[in-house]
């Protein structure tokens, strides 16, 4: 009963009544804000001017990510450093490579472990560099069991 008094109410049309109210005053053309703001371009987004902070060393950049990927405590936060780490234009040292990895082991999430090596091959200049990489994380890799995409994948390489 209820339901249908509701459903009733909805297709109503709506009345409009005239209201016998004060004359309304006309605002003026132009506001204070507007009249402000035209010297300025046209933005929807608030100035900030970052001259505070320093450049990052890439020593900085290492010491950091390390201690970031050492306090991972689920995937989210995992995917989240790895993603920040390789948006900088720079190939991670492999000692952060292996506080991920490690990282990636103690969550256990073996798809982001391999993810990492494709992270590394796309990020290098040249197919060297990745096998730098892949010579020096070798040992890592055969011990925490991460298979790279060339070997579970081979006809995809």
């Amino acid at each position: 009963m209820a339901a249908s008094v509701l459903r009733l109410a909805a297709r109503r049309a709506p009345v409009f009544r005239a209201a016998a109210a004060a004359p309304r005053v006309a605002a003026p053309a132009v506001s204070s804000r507007l009249a402000a703001a035209a010297g300025r371009p046209f933005s929807t987004t608030v100035a900030r001017f970052s001259g505070d902070h320093q450049e990052e060393s890439f020593e900085e950049f290492t010491a950091r990510y390390e201690k970031e990927f050492d306090s991972v405590q689920d995937a989210f936060e995992l995917q989240r450093n790895l993603n920040n780490a390789f948006a900088y234009d720079l190939v991670p040292a492999p000692s952060v490579i292996t506080a991920a990895l490690k990282a990636a082991r103690r969550v256990n999430d073996f798809p982001t472990a391999v993810r990492i090596f494709e992270g590394i091959k796309s990020k290098v200049e040249n197919k060297g560099q990745y096998e730098e990489y892949l010579k020096e994380l070798e040992p890592l890799r055969e011990e925490l069991g991460i298979v790279l995409k060339e070997k579970l994948y081979p006809e995809d390489a």
